[in-house]
């Protein structure tokens, strides 16, 4: 990572007070700024079974994925007609979340509904 310097003016009454590179020939001290990389986002997938009920499906879209009925409804239907849905994209920690919320609510309600991430 390349730092990007910023020139940053100064008053010739100001001491070096640490933090910038302050030239004894000008009174432009120059800062460095280091830009930061937005984290890596997650896609939570749900996958089809023959045993998990389509109402089972919505209900655990819109408990956990906060989506509307007519939301869930099309997931549910990318779920059981090519085998997964994508329920939402979210960062690495919310997404791990999400996946062992819903596998655990899936397990306590006797479904084996699966639920996994992947990196987008």
């Amino acid at each position: 990572m390349v730092p990007e310097l910023i020139p940053v003016c100064s008053s010739s009454d100001d001491s070096d007070s640490g933090n910038p590179t302050h030239s004894e020939d000008s009174d432009v001290s120059i800062l460095e700024k280091q830009k930061v990389k937005l984290p890596r986002k997650y896609k939570v997938l749900l996958h089809n079974d023959d045993y998990t009920t389509m109402e089972f499906v919505i209900l655990v879209l819109k408990k956990f994925f906060n989506k509307t009925f007519e939301e869930a409804q099309a997931i549910m239907l990318s779920v059981h007609n090519t085998g997964s849905g994508v329920c939402g994209i979210y960062t690495f920690e919310v997404a791990e979340s999400k996946v062992q919320k819903v596998n655990r609510f899936s397990k306590e309600h006797g479904h084996p509904l699966k639920c996994t991430y992947e990196p987008e």
